[in-house]
């Protein structure tokens, strides 16, 4: 059974005509109107740093990476260890190595240009349902269902809906695919996101900005603030682990390159160990002189929360290392993952200069 429409989706259009947020990826709903379209490696790049990451941290990624690989083709020829560079501090790095999967598959097998429709982007590396839909709509105006954090929030508001997330996830779902409009489609699909990240937002909605508040259920009941409730999280469990710091006077460090597949895979990190959830002492991977930092440092993951043991040695020049290891220029601290980065952090607050 189709549910109601209780909004009018005209309404929401005219407020994103209004308001509609400038974004370095997006085409404006005037600029739209005039024939303009999106470029749709544009979308599909800022739709994949954007997963579980803000508009705030992607935007100057997002320039970077545009400046550096203009074309999907030129990010397709890139070098793994550019990119996983160029990603780092974006977090979730299993994005990264999907980004370079699909650009390549987008220049070998469909000549540099995506697919328009939902079932071929589905194909596509990385893509899952969200953002095969997000591509689908704003990058070729198809009425595809985009339905992430905000549009549930929007949703679960407006119908309120009361049984708690991720449960609820499939009724929403059916609720904005019956709001998705024929015509404007993508213009739409951003709308109802700006509302969400604007308006409609986690705590505090401003509910008389809003152009769909008189229709309102949760608005109405005066429970908007509550929606959508969700299933408690479990604690997140506690890993150890061990970063090893080795530099020279050289102003060189030791680092070694991730295994492609795991947690960071391809980047860059400090020698080091196995997280566990147990905490136990390590062997240094290279002998020297080594002295621990007295906090360890805490970086916390999706899944869980990470205790790391930071340890700082010296050596007089480039010793040969192990095949794994490799010596950098201090500079290429800035290409590691964060949590390597609060390591480095860590060492030089405690003990000072280590060039």
């Amino acid at each position: 059974m189709k549910p109601e429409n209780l909004v009018n989706v005209k309404s929401l259009l005219d407020w994103y005509d209004a308001h509609a947020r400038i974004m370095p990826w997006r085409v404006s709903p005037s600029d739209r109107a005039m024939g303009i379209v999106p470029d749709p490696y544009q979308v599909w790049l800022s739709e994949v740093m954007l997963q579980q990451t803000t508009v705030a941290a992607v935007k100057s990624y997002f320039i970077a990476f545009m400046h550096r690989w203009p074309r999907v083709e030129d990010l397709a020829d890139a070098k793994d260890e550019d990119v996983m560079s160029a990603w780092a501090g974006l977090g979730y790095y299993a994005r990264a190595r999907n980004l370079l999967r699909c650009a390549r598959v987008v220049k070998n097998e469909y000549d540099g240009v995506f697919p328009s429709n939902q079932e071929d982007l589905l194909k596509l590396p990385g893509i899952g349902p969200y953002t095969a839909a997000a591509i689908a709509a704003i990058a070729f105006d198809q009425p595809a269902t985009v339905l992430d954090g905000n549009v549930e929030r929007v949703m679960s508001r407006v119908y309120a809906v009361l049984e708690p997330l991720p449960k609820s996830k499939e009724h929403l779902r059916g609720l904005a695919k019956a709001l998705t409009p024929a015509e404007r489609p993508g213009d739409y699909a951003q709308a109802v996101m700006d509302l969400g990240a604007t308006i409609c937002t986690p705590r505090s909605p401003n509910c008389t900005a809003c152009p769909w508040s008189k229709r309102c259920k949760a608005y109405e009941m005066g429970i908007a603030a509550d929606l959508p409730k969700k299933l408690p999280k479990r604690a997140k469990p506690t890993r150890y682990g061990h970063a090893f710091i080795l530099r020279n006077a050289n102003a060189r460090v030791v680092m070694e390159r991730r295994p492609e597949k795991g947690l960071l895979g391809g980047m860059l990190g400090w020698p080091g160990d196995t997280w566990a959830e147990v905490q136990k002492p390590s062997d240094p991977p290279i002998a020297s002189a080594w002295t621990t930092a007295t906090n360890p440092v805490i970086h916390i993951f999706t899944h869980f929360r990470l205790e790391l043991s930071v340890h700082v040695a010296k050596a007089d020049k480039d010793m040969p290392l192990l095949e794994n290891f490799e010596w950098h220029d201090i500079s290429d601290v800035r290409g590691m993952p964060t949590v390597m980065q609060k390591a480095w952090k860590a060492a030089t607050a405690e003990f000072g200069d280590l060039g």
